[in-house]
């Protein structure tokens, strides 16, 4: 018999081939004609696990696309650890950007390109591997095991939370394992141990009751689009603070732990800035960088309309104008009272010559993890171990919603393991995922699970 890391070196080919499979699949979740493909991807991870002899594996109808669960719990004394995943998709369009066709995998240059590849179909599937090497070797699975793998993360997994909340004992467990992030760098392992919430709003300003002529009307009548960026231009100082009464109050200021393991990741400033074309940065006075766009909250208007759009010139007064505003959210701030303070404030700064409105789009609290959690020590032991490199901490400056909801409603930490790269292109053409790390990410989950039971507090 071999044991689990030589099963997983043996198994190069056939694991790249199933992972091909799954590929293939066009599971668009914001695509009602692909509900047929959900499905097929469903199964197909459905067959993945009934593989693997578990005790139990199950389709979970919902008022969407199906989740797949399966588990193996024979201990009553080793951790029970629950591996989430996502096998939906996003939209390949436009696919006359892809150098190869989105769902044919296709290897070049040592990467897997598919749309997929690394958000999220295969980093998810390394642990549904790892888990393999240990059956197919003969060898006893050190933990217990869960699995909960999605087809709707990609439209807000709005039937996950209700799942979670209904079948809290079936998923009773002692941490959550997710793989839907990025390493630090190529060949720099690194476990993410925070994310930051979302509050989403787009606001109209409405002023005349139709489109002016700016000749005849200009000067007397308010301009929507003057007012909404004036109202825009209010909401943060010359020092990147932002205006809004009470968007402050439940900020957890950082730690120095925070601060240090931020300074200890390999930032260069101005490699950062030659990549984005740009002469300096610029955020929130008394923070670097990496604690801006990771640790700090923050607020962007994402979209702006109005008026004349078109080619050459029209003299329109316009009677509309539009901004959508998103704002980036870190513990302990609560997405909802942050919408309702935006909307007050909105209202507060606006004149009397227009009518104005901030409606909320949706939301997501933030989420940190505590860099003492026995699970994320053994993570970083099992990173250490595959790559032969120290793991860096790092937070990120995007939002997983449902970590925190892991959080809330099942009270345990999430372990954030990312075996991809930020240059992978997901959500764009030519999305790709590292065949190298696809391999050491097997072979990394699967020492994780070894490890885990010593770290176990």
């Amino acid at each position: 018999m071999s044991t689990p890391q030589e099963y997983i070196d043996q198994n190069k080919d056939k694991f790249l081939n199933e992972l091909f499979e799954l590929l293939r699949i066009p599971s668009i979740s914001t695509d009602s004609s692909k509900k047929d493909a959900i499905r097929n991807a469903a199964d197909f991870l459905v067959g993945q696990l009934e593989a693997l002899d578990f005790e139990r594996v199950e389709l979970f109808e919902t008022p969407g696309n199906p989740i797949v669960y399966g588990e193996h719990c024979p201990y009553d004394d080793q951790p029970t650890v629950l591996v989430y995943g996502h096998y939906d998709v996003q939209p390949s369009d436009p696919d006359d950007l892809w150098d190869t066709p989105p769902f044919e995998p296709t290897i070049k240059d040592g990467s897997i390109y598919a749309r997929g590849a690394s958000d999220d179909k295969g980093q998810s599937f390394t642990h549904v591997k790892a888990i393999e090497s240990f059956v197919k070797s003969g060898t006893p699975i050190p933990v217990n095991v869960k699995f909960i793998l999605e087809g709707e993360e990609e439209i807000g997994s709005p039937n996950l939370v209700p799942f979670l909340e209904n079948h809290k004992d079936l998923l009773a467990c002692d941490m959550v394992l997710i793989s839907d992030t990025a390493m630090f760098g190529k060949d720099q392992p690194s476990i993410t141990y925070g994310l930051r919430g979302l509050a989403y709003m787009e606001m109209e300003v409405v002023g005349p009751n139709r489109d002016l002529h700016s000749g005849v009307y200009g000067g007397a009548v308010e301009n929507p689009l003057n007012v909404l960026c004036e109202m825009i231009a209010k909401m943060k100082d010359e020092d990147g603070v932002i205006q809004i009464p009470g968007f402050y109050d439940r900020v957890i200021p950082l730690t120095q732990a925070d601060r240090e393991a931020s300074a200890a990741l390999p930032f260069d400033e101005e490699a950062y800035k030659n990549s984005l074309d740009i002469k300096e940065v610029h955020g929130e006075k008394g923070y670097t960088t990496l604690e801006r766009a990771s640790a700090r909250p923050t607020l962007d208007v994402n979209g702006i309309w109005g008026g004349y759009q078109k080619e050459g010139a029209k003299t329109v007064l316009p009677s509309k104008a539009g901004a959508k505003v998103s704002m980036r959210l870190v513990p302990d701030q609560d997405p909802k009272e942050i919408a309702r303070l935006f909307q007050e404030y909105v209202e507060s700064i606006a004149p009397d010559t227009v009518k104005v409105t901030a409606n909320e789009h949706h939301g997501g609290f933030p989420s940190v993890t505590d860099l003492d959690f026995y699970g994320l020590k053994a993570g970083a032991k099992a990173f250490e171990e595959i790559y032969d490199k120290e793991v860096l901490f790092s937070r990120e400056g995007g939002s997983i919603p449902i970590v925190a909801d892991f959080k809330r409603v099942l009270g345990v930490e999430s372990i954030l393991m990312g075996f991809g790269l930020t240059s992978d292109a997901i959500h764009s053409p030519n999305e790709k995922f590292s065949v190298k790390d696809f391999h050491r990410g097997i072979k990394t989950s699967a020492r994780f699970f070894e490890l885990l039971p010593d770290f176990k507090e």
